[in-house]
C-alpha cells in the first residue's frame, strides 16, 4: 500500500482513502522534511510549501493540492525530479463568485447607489473572472475584461488594456494568480501607480492573493480620496494581517471567498481523483456524498415594490451573509487562521430555491442563470 501524507484540514478526505493506503494526516505547516520519510504522494493545502528543501532526497512521486492555486509548490524542481503534481483549477469558482455578488450587493446597499449600468473590471478572466463577468452582466453592469495571457493568445478585441480599465471602472476585481516575475507578473501589480491611475472614487476587491497588491499603496489610496473603499479577503504576509489596513476596509475577510462547501468538496475530489489515477487505486469517479445541507434550502421573497436590485439581495445574503465573516475578523484578528480552520457550512447558488411572491419572468430569469431554483 502506498504512504499518504495529507494535510489534517482538507475536508470530506478522512476515511477515504484509508482502505487503500497507510496515510497520515498532520497539520499543513508540520508537514515537514523528517516527518515525509518513505512517503509516496502529498495531499496538501496552500500552508505547504513544496520546495527542494522539502522534497530533495525524498521518495515521494506525487503532490495534490487542493487549491486553486499552486505557487507553493516549486513547478520546476518537480518536473525536473519526476514528481507529478496537480492543483484543482476552478474548484471554487462558483464560490467565489457567490462572494462577490454578495460583496457588490453590499456595496450597493449604500445610500444612492445602484450597480445597475455601474462598470466593473475584471483582471483575470479565467474559471473564477468568466463567473464574476456572468454575475456582473445579470446585475445589469458595464463590463472591461484585462487578461494578458488570454488577449495574446486569443487575439480577440474583448480585452482591454489594464489602463483603460483603471480609467474607466467603477468598482476593480482581481482574480490572477501570483506570478512573481517574468511577463505576467502580478506581485505588486497594484502598487502606488497602478492606483494613482485608478479613477477617482472606485471601489476595490481583491479575492486573489494578497501579495498583487502592495499593502502600503492600498493604505494611501483608502486613505486619500482616490478610492471609494475595499473589499479584502486575501492579505500580504498572511496569517498575520495588516491591522490598520483592516481597520480601513468596507469588508475585510479572512481569506474565505472560495471556502464553500461545494467549493471544497470540489477541490478534494479532483486532487483524490488525480492520485486514483496516479497509482491504480480502484476509487472510480470519487465525490464526497455527505455534504451538510443549508440550514434553510427554501426562501420566500415577497417582491410586491421591490427592485430586482433589492431581491436579488435577499436571496444572496440568505445563501452568504458576507457581514457575518467581516465581524468575526475585525473582532478577533489573531484568529485568522482559526476562522479558515473552522469555517461554518455555506453552500452555493445552486442548492437554493426561491420562492417568489408577485414575481415577475425578468427576475426569475435573473436568479435561474446565477444558479438558483425558483419554485413555479
Amino acid at each position: 500500500m502506498i504512504r499518504i501524507i495529507a494535510d489534517d484540514k482538507i475536508p470530506f478526505l478522512k476515511g477515504v482513502l484509508e482502505p487503500y493506503s497507510n496515510i497520515t494526516y498532520l497539520p499543513g505547516n508540520q508537514i515537514k522534511r523528517n516527518s515525509i520519510s518513505g512517503t509516496d504522494a502529498l495531499l496538501i493545502r496552500t500552508r505547504t510549501r513544496c520546495d527542494p528543501e522539502l522534497l530533495s532526497g525524498s521518495t515521494v512521486k506525487f503532490i495534490g493540492t487542493a487549491t486553486i492555486g499552486f505557487e507553493h509548490i516549486d513547478t520546476d524542481f518537480c518536473e525536473k525530479n519526476d514528481i507529478k503534481w496537480t492543483n484543482a483549477p476552478g474548484c471554487n469558482s462558483s464560490s467565489v463568485q457567490q462572494y462577490l455578488a454578495a460583496a457588490l450587493l453590499r456595496i450597493s446597499a449604500e445610500p444612492g447607489f445602484s450597480l445597475k449600468d455601474k462598470t466593473l473590471g475584471i483582471i483575470g478572466v479565467g474559471n473564477v473572472g468568466s463567473k464574476v463577468q456572468n454575475l456582473a452582466n445579470a446585475l445589469g453592469m458595464n463590463v472591461i475584461l484585462n487578461d494578458p495571457p488570454r488577449a495574446r493568445k486569443e487575439r480577440k478585441k474583448i480585452f482591454a488594456s489594464l489602463e483603460h480599465l483603471l480609467n474607466e471602472s467603477d468598482i476593480i476585481t482581481i482574480h490572477v494568480p501570483l506570478n512573481m516575475d517574468g511577463q505576467d507578473k502580478t506581485f505588486h501589480l497594484f502598487n502606488s501607480e497602478t492606483f494613482s491611475k485608478i479613477k477617482k472614487g472606485c471601489w476595490f476587491i481583491n479575492s486573489s492573493r494578497g501579495e498583487v497588491v502592495e499593502t502600503e499603496a492600498l493604505k494611501d489610496a483608502l486613505g486619500g480620496e482616490r478610492l471609494a473603499g475595499g473589499v479584502i479577503d486575501v492579505w500580504e504576509r498572511e496569517p498575520e494581517i495588516d491591522i490598520p489596513l483592516m481597520h480601513m476596509t468596507f469588508l475585510a475577510t479572512p481569506h474565505i471567498a472560495g471556502y464553500s462547501a461545494d467549493g471544497k468538496a470540489n477541490g478534494t475530489s479532483m486532487i483524490v481523483n488525480d492520485l486514483c489515477e496516479s497509482f491504480d487505486i480502484p476509487l472510480g469517479d470519487w465525490y464526497p456524498t455527505e455534504i451538510p445541507a443549508p440550514p434553510e434550502p427554501v426562501l420566500t421573497i415577497d417582491c410586491n415594490g421591490k427592485s430586482s436590485e433589492e431581491i436579488l439581495r435577499r436571496a444572496v445574503f440568505h445563501t452568504y451573509n458576507i457581514v457575518e465573516d467581516d465581524v468575526r475578523l475585525r473582532f478577533d484578528p489573531s484568529r485568522f487562521e482559526k476562522e479558515r480552520e473552522n469555517y461554518p457550512v455555506r453552500r452555493e447558488f445552486p442548492c437554493f430555491t426561491i420562492d417568489l411572491k408577485d414575481g415577475n419572468e425578468e427576475i426569475t430569469k435573473l436568479l435561474k442563470s446565477l444558479g438558483f431554483k425558483v419554485a413555479k
